[in-house]
């Protein structure tokens, strides 16, 4: 049989002319087949979507997250212990959404953005689905300006920007919490809206952090999304991608969003205890092959945008708590690949009264210095090289052998500046503080005092700068630089407070 070209060519262009691009919703009733931790497997539904939003009965909804050849695997967003086999489940034809809003703020919100602190309903006008695409190449701006932390470590070696990722990671009790919920106390008065995401914490935990928020009066910036350790794993695993769909809201209109997940490590967790149940193949530690994908996802949403598209910004703050200070573990080395540099806690300076606990030599912003006013810039330049050298030598010091003056000094400096650094919980510090802290160790003014006297000294001294040379101090914070000029007017008045205090000294003891 001889065939026609042309009349292929019509065939095909009439299948074309009368394709409809509709979805058949007519299969949109499902049955409960069998139900538990959290899981359900559904018969019917033959055109559910994957990430779809399912109606059991007595109103617990569920997503859609295997698409099996004769089932639907479904997550329970809700309490599962409400369903039953057999039970009827309905389509909705949407995705999960949360509400996004100024309403939020101030607010503690479950995974779902429901309020649970008690504090009445949240009347959000806007909804926004908590599965996007992240912004586009084109649509994203450099890093180039700095996010205060008040944390003098953090500014001054391994500075963060507005728009940047930056994973804090360290063993369990070494501070990672605490310098995330100091950066958002330094946020107040700076025009920048705080998302912490609680992930598989102790209630009693987050509500300490609350408090202690609204102690120093965070809370009017701030939204908590918490989804704690006595919830289901769809809602831990849900958790992230809520709070970072409200921080879009914010910074498509240009605003400056600062999120924290606290921690990954159990949201990982969740997603693994999710992925088995719904019997998908495990890989590597029995995480899912995805697994990589799941904290990619998340955090490329996580950018600073350029001004066609708002200008606004968002910096995450990831946490992924360490075994024994593995970072080479799965977990961990996937979100290290994904971020823009990590603080890394050390144990043993937490141990040693060191805190907060930074270990610089592991430590990297790979934004760097494009994130720093150039005041912090140059009076910091020197400090990651100064605590290196300090580092290397510092073993010799425990053979008590004869050590030469020159690394004596070496030695005593790097004590120095590790009495500089240290701060305690919940005071950040002011840029000013941060700056005279710094020109201080980068002068050599603080060489000469015994490391017990160095905080004290510090003290004194911002005080007496306040008071006399405040105009100088004014003139720095408000162009955040520091001329040739201010740095000789800095080091005339830093040694007049010297001489001031010395005679001082000297009149006491006698």
């Amino acid at each position: 049989m001889d065939i026609k070209i042309s009349e292929i060519s019509s065939l095909i262009a009439k299948e074309i002319k009368d394709f409809k691009n509709e979805i058949d919703y007519s299969n949109d009733v499902g049955t409960v087949v069998t139900i538990g931790d959290g899981i359900a497997l559904l018969y019917g539904l033959d055109n559910a979507m994957l990430g779809e939003l399912l109606l059991f009965s007595n109103n617990v909804y569920g997503m859609v997250m295997n698409l099996e050849e004769d089932s639907v695997g479904v997550v329970i967003l809700g309490d599962d212990s409400k369903i039953k086999e057999g039970d009827i489940v309905r389509r909705t034809s949407k995705v999960v959404e949360v509400p996004v809003g100024d309403e939020l703020l101030g607010r503690v919100v479950n995974a779902l953005g429901e309020e649970i602190d008690g504090n009445g309903p949240i009347n959000c006008k806007v909804t926004s689905p908590i599965e996007k695409l992240a912004p586009s190449i084109m649509s994203r701006e450099s890093v180039n300006s700095p996010l205060e932390t008040g944390i003098k470590c953090i500014d001054s070696v391994i500075p963060i920007g507005k728009g940047q990722r930056e994973l804090i990671i360290g063993d369990r009790q070494t501070g990672k919490t605490a310098i995330a919920i100091d950066a958002i106390i330094n946020q107040k008065g700076k025009d920048v809206i705080c998302i912490y995401v609680a992930v598989g914490q102790k209630n009693s935990s987050v509500a300490k952090i609350v408090d202690r928020l609204n102690f120093y009066g965070c809370m009017d910036y701030t939204v908590v999304v918490n989804a704690s350790a006595s919830e289901s794993s769809p809602m831990l695993y849900i958790a992230p991608f809520s709070g970072v769909t409200m921080a879009e809201y914010w910074a498509n209109q240009g605003k400056d969003v600062l999120i924290v997940f606290d921690d990954l490590s159990k949201h990982a967790v969740a997603y693994r205890a999710l992925s088995l149940l719904l019997k998908r193949s495990p890989g590597r530690e029995a995480f899912p092959g995805d697994i990589f994908y799941l904290h990619s996802r998340l955090l490329e949403r996580c950018a600073k945008l350029n001004k066609e598209h708002g200008g606004g910004s968002i910096t995450a703050l990831p946490i992924i708590e360490t075994q024994a200070g593995d970072i080479s573990a799965y977990i961990p080395t996937n979100v290290i690949s994904i971020t823009d540099g990590q603080i890394f806690l050390s144990t043993d300076l937490f141990n040693a009264g060191q805190r907060p606990a930074i270990d610089t030599e592991h430590s990297v912003s790979r934004v760097g210095s494009a994130a720093q006013f150039k005041a912090m810039k140059k009076v910091s330049s020197s400090l990651k090289m100064t605590l290196a050298n300090f580092r290397e030598l510092q073993s010799f010091t425990q053979f008590g052998s004869d050590i030469d003056e020159s690394t004596k000094r070496i030695i005593h400096r790097g004590e120095v500046m590790l009495e500089i650094l240290k701060q305690p919980q919940y005071a950040p510090v002011s840029f000013i503080d941060e700056v005279i802290s710094f020109f201080v160790s980068k002068y050599g003014f603080v060489d000469n005092l015994e490391k017990e006297e160095v905080r004290s000294f510090m003290v004194d001294l911002s005080e007496y700068l306040k008071n006399f040379n405040s105009d100088l101090l004014k003139e720095i914070e408000k162009n955040h630089d520091i001329n040739d000029t201010q740095i000789e007017s800095m080091k005339e008045a830093i040694n007049t407070f010297i001489r001031e205090r010395e005679l001082n000294n000297g009149a006491k003891s006698k």
